[in-house]
């Protein structure tokens, strides 16, 4: 059945409203030749979006040009504010935005873990105000929120789980007090660093893909066909509860040291480090993003210094080819220069790692046959193609489904993406239905 006038006047709205939010500005003629509609259609569509408050002149296409053709219509950005945030154990960061996603402003702070509830959620709820109003936004109209744990798909609240800082559950529900107009949402970390991967990152030429998260904590996100999917009980890629073997004991339902966490959780990753002798870069401490850069670096530097050797050429590049070129993957182990005496605990060190990685993710390839796994968060990007190499040379020899291991482009900064990511396509969800209503800016 063909669809209303009022249907069809909607959809060429939002689709023309779509094509500005990616491309930029556009003439009329350009988003007649985009959408293919006709010219009276595209100019009725573009009067209907003026009147809307959505969108608005511009420019003009060339110096020499006068006319209705030459108007350059873009988005009216400051239409709505919208804000991410992105909780972690020991601190927020936020980030303040107009309706095209253009960041304004952003900050952090730390909350300790010794910090009550109470002063926690005041912290973080100031740190919001303040960015908001250096971002010259009076208001808010979505904000989106990325935090660990569990969120609950009937509900969309992240439930009580234990480990986790109570401040965290205290901190969306005072936001939603505070800011009463505002459409707050909470989304679990992982799940929203898979969707910035996916759309700006190392995933956005698949559809299907596991991010691992690597960080303070380990998650995953699975997307398959290009929809994330989240489970039953929204706990799909609780990879930290995962039996495997290495570890002293059996995870439980409230405690997941026994499971791949044991092995791969930044504590875990710090200590395997110092059995190998690998210490933070001097002045710093020894953070597992520190310990993995550190060695990698190691590893870098005597690469370095025996290719430079004259005369001297590494098997792996006597094509002409350098091994991260070679068939778009990630140069493996086995393609690396022979490490030099002062290099071999950093490769050890990620070798060691490698083989605990391999361990979570030959799990899930087994399961799920992703194709792709992105190596995610603070840790994925420290190791950088060194540490990915090592595991898909692992998954290769554990498991015949071809899978290409990926680092991270996005790094620990992916969860604010994709909050920020959420909040604006739910923004441009509501606002992009231009109807019979008064322009209200947000």
């Amino acid at each position: 059945m063909p669809a209303s006038p009022s249907t069809a006047r909607a959809i060429n709205d939002r689709f023309a409203l779509r094509l500005l939010q990616q491309e930029g500005p556009l003439t009329a003629g350009q988003l007649k030749q985009l959408t293919g509609l006709s010219r009276p259609t595209v100019a009725d569509l573009v009067e209907r979006l003026t009147v809307a408050g959505l969108i608005s002149v511009v420019g003009e296409a060339g110096e020499q040009r006068r006319g209705p053709n030459a108007k350059v219509y873009g988005i009216v950005a400051d239409r709505a504010h919208l804000a991410a945030l992105d909780v972690r154990t020991e601190g927020v960061s936020v980030a303040v935005a107009d309706l095209v996603g253009r960041v304004l402003a952003e900050a952090s702070v730390p909350i300790g873990g010794d910090m009550a509830t109470g002063p926690a959620v005041e912290h973080a709820v100031a740190l919001v105000e303040r960015v908001v109003k250096e971002a010259g936004a009076d208001r808010l109209h979505t904000v989106g929120i990325g935090a660990p744990g569990l969120i609950d798909p009937a509900s969309g609240e992240l439930r009580d789980s234990s480990g986790l800082p109570e401040w965290h559950r205290r901190l969306v529900a005072a936001l939603q007090e505070r800011l009463p107009e505002a459409r707050v949402s909470v989304e679990n970390e992982t799940n929203l660093a898979a969707l910035a991967e996916q759309r700006d990152g190392a995933a956005r030429d698949r559809d299907t893909f596991v991010l691992l998260w690597l960080g303070h904590g380990t998650g995953a996100a699975v997307v398959l066909d290009g929809a994330l999917r989240r489970g039953a009980s929204g706990g799909t890629g609780e990879i930290g509860f995962l039996p495997v073997p290495g570890t002293t004991t059996l995870p439980s339902a409230t405690d997941c040291e026994g499971g791949f966490h044991g092995l791969a959780a930044s504590t875990a990753v710090v200590d395997l480090a110092a059995e190998h002798g690998i210490l933070a870069e001097p002045g710093q401490e020894p953070s597992v993003v520190g310990v993995v850069r550190a060695a990698v670096g190691v590893v870098r530097a005597a690469a370095g210094q025996v290719r430079g050797v004259e005369g001297e050429v590494p098997p792996s590049s006597r094509d002409g080819a350098p091994p991260s070129s070679r068939d778009g993957a990630p140069p493996s182990s086995g393609d690396e220069v022979p490490p030099s005496p002062s290099a071999t605990p950093a490769v050890r060190f990620l070798d060691a790692l490698a083989d605990r990685l391999a361990v979570g993710v030959a799990s899930v390839v087994a399961i799920l046959d992703p194709g792709c796994v992105v190596l995610g968060g603070e840790v994925g990007q420290a190791g950088g193609e060194e540490l990915a190499g090592r595991v898909q040379d692992r998954i290769a020899r554990m498991t015949p489904l071809p899978t290409e291991v990926r680092t991270t482009t996005l790094g620990g900064g992916a969860v604010l993406r994709g909050a920020l990511l959420t909040a604006r396509d739910r923004a441009q969800e509501e606002l992009f239905t231009p109807g019979e209503r008064p322009i209200q800016r947000w």
